[in-house]
């Protein structure tokens, strides 16, 4: 019998549908390039193969399924290959993404099955009608100058994962157009999320920003499109909105003028937006959106992010500066349940003006809000809401960024979004959800998957169990979008990225075995012979993550920005002269009276971690993190001592150095909870047998950490896994450059002997102003 491979590079034409979708001539094209050389491409209409054609074809809304196969009566999202008897063979779907999602099957895990099991179609139903990314780093955001980048590939990837969508708006730029004082970060964060006016104009702002920097910026916007066209995907958009505007635009029309949306404590200029409860700035936005979808008809949706960086509504509760807005939307002494439902009313509004927009060339076009920065409005909007007028979450159970599930194994952690470690999604979800699609509206929920709010900058770091639980509960519940934030991982950056195929693999069968699967991607990874050893390493790894207590969410979700790998931590900071800080300060997400750069337990107000958690966080990763990990690494590095062959050498290899890689990650982790938790233990007590105690646990940190910097810059120097995210351009907030190993070095150097020194916090950081010195007050 012919396997299918055979069977199919028999085939002598391939035929796609006259004016088809782009899709169609992409899988054409890799068939004929792939396994039939000698195949023509022929446009023609219909569904069914003649005899010796390889059919390919999205049958659209127009064509009953049931016409196609029986089995087909009745369902909306399908992929099918039939191979018949003395005739060719039909790779039919329901739509364009699922045509290239068919054919990643076929040459994949379908090509050495018998052709003749084919015969009377096999049929596909994925689990998700849609699948997204959702602030896609490599792609569009704060990683997309990352080195060895390949855009076809990561496209290629995302269709392969399951993805119905593709995130687009991405600036041309390593870094934004906004600027702001010297001194200042807010800026900064323009960088990600980019707003429609980064890449359009209407009448109200033409002449604004750069012709060239726009059109950079909208060309690449439509590459992206292009990519997304190419695979099946539909592009969509993702923009922090409304966003701030030049001051330039506000002294010409003062009367538009917004609200204040930058953050106090980051910003040393007020930024302010335009006023959506103007009719004339909602033309404005209307303007831009059907500009935008001029360029790009296809577009999809557009995601709103709200509330935080230099964007936000008027009105609402969580503004940095709290309510405030321009004169048209409420009066001074309204009650705060008016206020937050005119807020509301407006948000709602601005969706619609962007929808009905976007509908002018799409019909099918949706906006979408992130729900979670408005829980004083959230009732109000939630009975607003309507068809096209949909919401993105982590959970429904809860308002604002509260959390209803719990930490895996500590009750103490906090209820944090945006880890794989909240990773269920109960029964009562459904009912909520319910309530929704009664008005015409759905959510898209988010899972996360890989680098992103996990391990960054660590590529490829393996849970594929978390991820498999978080995806069956959605399936379970009914989930019509699963939106993975962070994107795809291209498998050049990770060769053997378990998560995404445990993602593939549930998303084109959720009854899968999770365990059968697991092993069967390691014996075609790295052999049978070393497969059971492959699969106990992700466990372990998985074993690992569980056991972490998250005690800085921001450290570990964001520790780049933070600059947890190169900085010095050491117990008196600034011991250290700020000259030699100035390598990671120049930065660092923190300005110079931010208490962030002398003290690891303040950021911009918030006190990131109490020494009573510290202190629990820090017996936990000694207790149960640490003898994982370390097993972890020691276990990775007998594999790599049993691979025989030059296939299972490479993965061993590769998973060998995660493990080193994460292994530092965790005890840099240790490190600044370790600080916190001994400094502020220290500072806040005068018993003298408490303070020696600390001050012993912060000379085994930074000696620990000294070792852990000089273990990190061995496996940089030496290894040639793409274990981390690296700038191809230049170093930035938001990501390293190639100069990591010389930080290092610099890191070591200053930390080297300062094992022994007191603990110091200046209490009076924040009040510092160059040529003045603060009498005190009470």
């Amino acid at each position: 019998m012919a396997t299918l491979q055979q069977y199919l590079s028999q085939l002598k034409k391939a035929e796609c549908t006259p004016g088809g979708p782009l899709v169609e001539a992409t899988v054409a094209r890799e068939f004929i390039a792939g396994w039939a050389p000698d195949a023509g491409l022929f446009a023609t209409p219909g569904t069914a193969a003649p005899a010796g054609t390889m059919r390919i074809g999205v049958t659209g809304s127009g064509v009953a399924a049931r016409t196609i196969h029986p089995a087909l009566d009745g369902k909306s999202h399908w992929m099918m290959l039939r191979c018949a008897d003395g005739q060719g063979a039909e790779l039919l779907a329901s739509h364009p993404h699922l045509l290239y999602q068919l054919w990643t099957l076929v040459a994949g895990e379908w090509k050495d099955l018998d052709a003749a099991s084919f015969r009377q179609g096999r049929i596909v139903v994925p689990t998700f009608p849609g699948m997204r990314p959702v602030y896609d780093i490599f792609l569009t955001q704060i990683a997309r100058t990352v080195r060895w980048f390949d855009r076809d590939e990561h496209f290629r990837t995302i269709a392969r994962m399951g993805s119905s969508y593709a995130e687009v708006n991405g600036l041309a730029f390593p870094v934004p157009f906004e600027t702001g004082p010297k001194g200042e970060l807010l800026h900064r964060f323009y960088t990600y999320c980019p707003a429609l006016d980064q890449f359009v104009t209407s009448r109200l702002n033409k002449g604004f920003y750069d012709q060239d920097y726009l059109q950079a910026n909208l060309n690449n916007l439509k590459t992206n499109a292009g990519y997304a066209e190419k695979y099946g995907l539909t592009p969509g958009i993702v923009c922090f909105e409304p966003r701030s505007v030049p001051d330039e635009l506000l002294q010409r029309y003062p009367v538009l003028r917004g609200a204040r949306v930058d953050h106090p404590m980051r910003s040393f200029r007020p930024r302010f937006n335009l006023s959506v409860a103007h009719p004339v700035v909602l033309d404005h936005y209307a303007e831009m959106m059907v500009n935008l979808m001029s360029e790009v008809p296809k577009l999809g949706y557009m995601s709103i992010w709200s509330n935080d960086s230099g964007a936000g509504f008027e009105y609402t509760s969580s503004l940095y500066v709290g309510r405030n807005g321009g004169g048209y939307l409420v009066r001074e002494w309204l009650a705060a349940k008016d206020i937050a439902a005119a807020a509301a009313f407006n948000l709602v509004r601005f969706m619609k003006t962007l929808r009905d927009a976007g509908r002018k060339v799409n019909p099918a076009f949706r906006t979408l809000i992130r729900l979670e920065p408005f829980w004083e409005e959230h009732d109000h909007i939630w009975k607003l809401l309507e068809d096209g007028l949909d919401v993105e979450v982590s959970s429904l159970l809860t308002k604002g960024w509260d959390l209803a599930y719990k930490h895996p194994k500590y009750e103490e952690v906090p209820q944090i979004h945006g880890t794989a470690l909240y990773n269920t999604f109960v029964e009562k979800e459904r009912e909520i959800m319910t309530d929704l699609e009664s008005k015409g509206s759905s959510a898209d929920i988010y899972f996360v998957p890989g680098i992103l709010g996990n391990h960054e900058p660590l590529i490829g770091i393996p849970f594929p169990g978390l991820i498999h639980r978080k995806l069956q509960e959605m399936a379970e519940r009914k989930v019509e979008t699963a939106a993975y934030q962070g994107g795809a991982t291209q498998p050049s950056f990770a060769p053997y990225n378990i998560n995404q195929e445990v993602m593939r693999a549930f998303q084109f069968d959720r009854s899968m075995d999770l365990k059968a699967f697991v092993r069967s991607r390691a014996v075609a990874w790295i052999g049978e012979e070393l497969a059971d050893d492959l699969v106990q390493l992700w466990a372990m790894s998985e074993d690992a993550y569980t056991s972490f207590p998250i005690p800085i969410w921001i450290y570990s979700g964001w520790g780049v920005w933070y600059r947890l790998a190169i900085r010095p931590i050491v117990p008196n900071i600034e011991a250290i002269p700020e000259a030699d800080r100035a390598y990671y300060e120049d930065f660092l997400l923190a300005t110079t009276h931010n208490k962030t750069r002398v003290d690891l337990r303040w950021d911009v107000g918030f006190d990131l971690l109490e020494p009573e958690r510290g202190w629990k966080a820090v017996q936990h990763m000694t207790d149960d993190l640490f003898p994982v990990m370390e097993k972890a690494v020691a276990h990775a590095g007998a594999m790599l001592r049993k691979a025989t062959t030059a296939t299972a050498r490479a993965c061993a290899q590769d998973q060998y150095d995660r493990m080193r890689a994460l292994l530092c990650w965790y005890r840099t982790q240790y490190a600044t909870t370790a600080w916190v938790s001994a400094v502020h233990t220290y500072l806040g007590t005068t018993d003298a047998k408490e303070r020696a105690r600390c001050k012993s646990v912060l000379r085994s940190m930074v000696l620990g950490e000294i070792q852990n910097t000089k273990d990190l810059l061995h496996l940089w120097e030496n290894s040639t896994t793409n274990w981390m995210i690296i700038s191809d351009v230049a170093e930035t907030t938001f990501i390293y450059y190639r100069n990591f190993g010389e930080l290092l070095k610099k890191k070591i150097a200053l930390m080297t002997g300062h094992e022994d020194d007191d603990p110091y916090v200046d209490p009076d950081f924040q009040w510092r102003v160059p040529g003045f010195t603060p009498e005190p007050h009470a």
